[in-house]
């Protein structure tokens, strides 16, 4: 399988928010691990698309989920990491004194 395009399936987690895992369409979940999809959750399809090289994804180098999937026959797109300053919000109490 080429390394410059692949028709991919993107999956989202229904265990964590933002969490995404790419496959080979061809392949499915097949190569993925089973500790990997316990951790995951049930995987929802999200899409399908043309993966290029040097195409723009919002978290990831086009390269790199090409790399893996070649590799190990998935990519793991992890969530964002949260800003310490909104984890704050939910640990102070909210008592408005208008």
């Amino acid at each position: 399988m080429s390394l410059e395009k692949q028709i991919i399936s993107i999956y989202k987690s229904s265990k964590k928010d933002e969490m995404y895992l790419y496959v080979s369409k061809a392949q499915g979940l097949s190569d993925v691990p089973e500790a990997l999809l316990d951790m995951f959750g049930k995987p929802v399809h999200s899409m399908d698309m043309l993966l290029l090289e040097g195409k723009k994804l919002a978290r990831a180098e086009a390269a790199d989920v090409l790399a893996a999937i070649a590799e190990q026959g998935f990519y793991l797109q992890m969530p964002p990491p949260r800003d310490e300053y909104l984890l704050d919000l939910y640990k102070t109490p909210v008592n408005p004194t208008y």
